[in-house]
């Protein structure tokens, strides 16, 4: 126990005792709080990770992302996409919303190939399709009303000669109607998450409220080829249909992209497929796929001046860009 004396002695003294340690105290303070700052620094891009699966720290990009420009195309808009991972490689204007034209018929090839039961079963083409499609002068396969045709043929006849008569056929076999297989066009974009995306018919004719992104048409074309049957009809460059009641000798299909390539052989690999589209409004389309030292690539291009009539802009356009992809592989 403290006298009255002692306490009077030992208060101040504690109070500085207790003033120099906190003095003493405040530069392992600071240094504790620098410590723990640059800690945080550097576990941050780990513990993210570890968290998030995002890797945060410095990483080069793709190759394409460096190699491929796509400023000096035709086509004011474009994109070009790794079908395996979704990742987009390039783009122009990729999310700006463009008119389709027959880049459409992927969409109705697709939900052939997932609602039919039996490509080789007998379809029959409706005579009341025809007059329209006269009157909007359509591209067709070469049908005729009321032909009998295996469903697998008429597959080929939307990809390759982009024929309207078959798209609408189909749409009438699986849903009764065009308008009802449209909505099921819609809610299939919906659930394929392509945001920019509305379709109003089977074939691309224009219509203001038709509109899609080249960014939506590469995710169709991504799903479209996980199909056996789509792919196979997409790659093709002809193909024999089987013989009809008003056609015994079938007819055959070309591509109308491989008809206009010169040649599909490109730097480091080829061009395999791929799907025109042409209206006053769209400008020329094209959807394609190639494989560049091993790795596939899907192009999509849209509104590049001319017709049908004129350069194949949009098909050059193709040739350019896999050109760049294969040279640059070549000359890292």
């Amino acid at each position: 126990m403290y006298t009255d004396k002692q306490k009077k002695i030992a208060g101040p003294t504690a109070k500085r005792r207790r003033r120099r340690k906190r003095k003493n105290s405040l530069p392992l303070l600071m240094l504790a709080a620098v410590c723990l700052c640059l800690g945080a620094v550097f576990l941050l891009p780990t513990l993210k990770k570890a968290f998030t699966g995002e890797d945060t720290g410095s990483r080069a990009p793709s190759a394409p992302v460096e190699l491929v420009d796509l400023s000096g195309l035709n086509s004011p808009y474009a994109v070009l996409m790794d079908p395996d991972s979704g990742e987009i490689l390039a783009s122009r204007n990729s999310r700006e919303s463009i008119y389709p034209a027959s880049m459409t018929k992927m969409m109705t090839a697709l939900l052939a190939v997932e609602n039919l039961k039996d490509l080789d079963e007998t379809v029959t083409l409706p005579e009341d399709i025809f007059p329209k499609l006269y009157a909007e002068n359509a591209s067709q396969a070469g049908f005729e009303p009321g032909e009998k045709v295996v469903a697998r043929d008429l597959l080929y006849g939307i990809l390759l000669p982009s024929g309207a008569e078959c798209c609408l056929t189909l749409a009438q076999e699986i849903d009764g109607s065009e308008e009802e297989f449209v909505r099921r066009m819609n809610r299939r974009a919906q659930e394929l998450e392509m945001t920019g995306t509305h379709f109003c018919n089977t074939t691309g004719l224009y219509d203001e409220d038709h509109y899609s992104t080249t960014e939506d048409m590469a995710l169709l074309l991504k799903y479209a080829l996980q199909e056996p049957e789509f792919r196979q009809a997409f790659t093709s460059s002809s193909h024999s249909t089987s013989p009809t009641n008003r056609h015994p000798q079938g007819i055959t299909f070309y591509s109308t992209m491989f008809q206009a390539l010169e040649s599909p052989q490109v730097p480091g690999g080829e061009i395999l497929g791929g799907k025109t589209g042409y209206t006053d409004e769209s400008g020329l389309c094209l959807a394609s796929l190639a494989s560049i030292n091993g790795k596939e690539y899907i192009l999509v291009t849209a509104k590049a001046q001319g017709d049908h009539q004129t350069r194949p802009y949009h098909i050059e356009d193709a040739v350019t860009v896999y050109t760049q992809l294969g040279t640059s592989a070549q000359n890292p």
